[in-house]
This record gives C-alpha cells, sequence and structure tokens, in this order.
C-alpha cells in the first residue's frame, strides 16, 4: 500500500499498487509525485520506486497533476475484502495495557492541544443528538492518528469529517446504530456482538476512505476474530470512563480521550501505514 502527496499538495491514500500505476497512466501521478511505501518512513519520489519504472517509462517529466479534490470514498468491496484477510493474517493479539500505554503516554506529551480539541468534540457529540456523530468522531479519529503518526494534526483534522468522507461516516453512525438497536431488542446478544464487531468501521472510513458497508463488514469481520479480547479492552475502557465520571464528572475530559486513542491504537496495530 502507498500513499502519494498530489499536485493539490493533499495526501491520498493508502492504496494498492494496482490503483497508483491506474493513477500513473491516467496523468494523476508521475516521476515526480512524491510517494511512501507503508511501513516507509521516507517520502520519495516515485521514479525511486523499481515496481512502478515500467509504468513509468517513456513519460516526461512534469508537475505532478492534481488528484480531484473531491475524490469520492471507494465502494471498494474486493479492496475491503483483501484489507480484512490481511489484518486477520496478521494474527494480532489485542493487548489493552498496550493500547492504554501508549495512549497516556501520547496523552501526556501534548495533553492541552489534545484534551482541549477531545472535549470540544465530546461537548459536540453530546449537543447533535447523535446524528453527526458519524463526521464527528470520524474526524476525531483522524486527529488522533496523526499523533500516532507523529505527523501535523490541527483542529482542522478533527473536524475533517465534513469535507471528507461525511455521507459514509454519517450513513455508517446511523446504520450501525439502528442494527445495533435492532440486535439488542433481538434477545439483546446480537446487539452485544455487533457493538464490538463494529468498532473501527468510523476511523476504516475515515483512514481508507471505503464506504460505509464495506468498511462495517472489514471492521465486523476482524474483530470477530478477536471479539473476546475485544470485548475486555472496551469494558475496560468503560470501567475507566466509569472512574472519571466518578470525580465529579470531570475526570471524563482526561478518561474519555485517553480510551479514544486507545482505540485509535488498536486500529493502527491493525490497519495502519506501520503495518
Amino acid at each position: 500500500m502507498y500513499k502519494i502527496i498530489g499536485g493539490d499538495g493533499q495526501q491520498y491514500g493508502p492504496v494498492s499498487a494496482e490503483q497508483l500505476r491506474e493513477w500513473i497512466t491516467s496523468g494523476r501521478a508521475n516521476a515526480q509525485t512524491m510517494a511512501q511505501r507503508e511501513g516507509d518512513a521516507d517520502w520519495k519520489p516515485l521514479s525511486q520506486f523499481a515496481e512502478f519504472a515500467e509504468t513509468l517509462a517513456g513519460k516526461p517529466p512534469a508537475a505532478p497533476l492534481p488528484i480531484a479534490a473531491a475524490t469520492p470514498p471507494s465502494s471498494g468491496t474486493a479492496d475491503a475484502e483483501r484489507m480484512a484477510q490481511e489484518a486477520i493474517a496478521r494474527d494480532y493479539n489485542v493487548e489493552v495495557g498496550s493500547c492504554l500505554g501508549r495512549a497516556w503516554d501520547l496523552l501526556k506529551s501534548d495533553f492541552w492541544p489534545i484534551i482541549g480539541v477531545s472535549a470540544l468534540i465530546m461537548i459536540l457529540t453530546g449537543t447533535a443528538g447523535g446524528l453527526l456523530n458519524g463526521p464527528l468522531l470520524g474526524g476525531l479519529f483522524c486527529y488522533y492518528l496523526k499523533k500516532i503518526r507523529k505527523e501535523p494534526a490541527t483542529l482542522n483534522d478533527a473536524f475533517a469529517g465534513f469535507s471528507n468522507s461525511f455521507l459514509p461516516l454519517f450513513l455508517g453512525a446511523l446504520v450501525m446504530g439502528i442494527l445495533i438497536w435492532l440486535g439488542f431488542l433481538a434477545c439483546f446478544l446480537p446487539g452485544i456482538y455487533l457493538v464490538v464487531a463494529w468498532q473501527l468501521t468510523l476511523p476504516i472510513i475515515m483512514d481508507k476512505r471505503i464506504d460505509f458497508w464495506p468498511a462495517m463488514e472489514v471492521s465486523r469481520k476482524v474483530m470477530t476474530t478477536h471479539w473476546w479480547s475485544v470485548a475486555l479492552f472496551l469494558i475496560v475502557c468503560a470501567l475507566v470512563n466509569l472512574g472519571g465520571a466518578l470525580l465529579c464528572g470531570i475526570g471524563v475530559f482526561v478518561t474519555w480521550p485517553l480510551t479514544m486513542m486507545a482505540l485509535a491504537f488498536l486500529y493502527e496495530d491493525l490497519f495502519g501505514s506501520g503495518k
């Protein structure tokens, strides 16, 4: 998987090598386009990637052409299936302590900006009646993932869910809410299963730019293989937040960002750029 910097200065991806070759062929990327291979720290021109030499051959050097700024999220059923299988194949162990520990270290390293942004999103999700929770939480995950990846992160990133993937995030949160509610009505247990299974849907939509249903399926398939561990993870996070709420309600402004970032670390371990 690869990321590139388009001619408009925006970052695109992760995308497969096949998709990137299509962009080169269609003139959306060329030899000077800066790219980053998944797992690498450095950005390099595409001309330095041997796997694209044949596709780039014969193309004259020119300024990178911008990818359309309004590139919609891919419905990507095939990509979603591949993404799920790759995550399952890693045989990852969900380590609650590791996720919370790394989240705490990150929170301490940039305490007030993270607390301020998180508190704002938490208040907005509480006052929007749940209607905008998808875009709001998707943007918050974008902000956290940039912090985790040591990329510049600003308040604008926390609201990126309104400019990138708004409809998939909105529909994802809405459909999940309805189906989970129906699951609780149906003997309760299906609802519990779905709460755990769909935990990573919003960060998948936001980070991988795929539609809401394929993202829900990716999350469900991967989380099902770790269901009991993820359920324990969520129980521990709930207890942490309960402890924060008991501290006159103020502590939750620290515990909620902590547990949300722990979930972002879980996502990064399974799907992120370092994998």
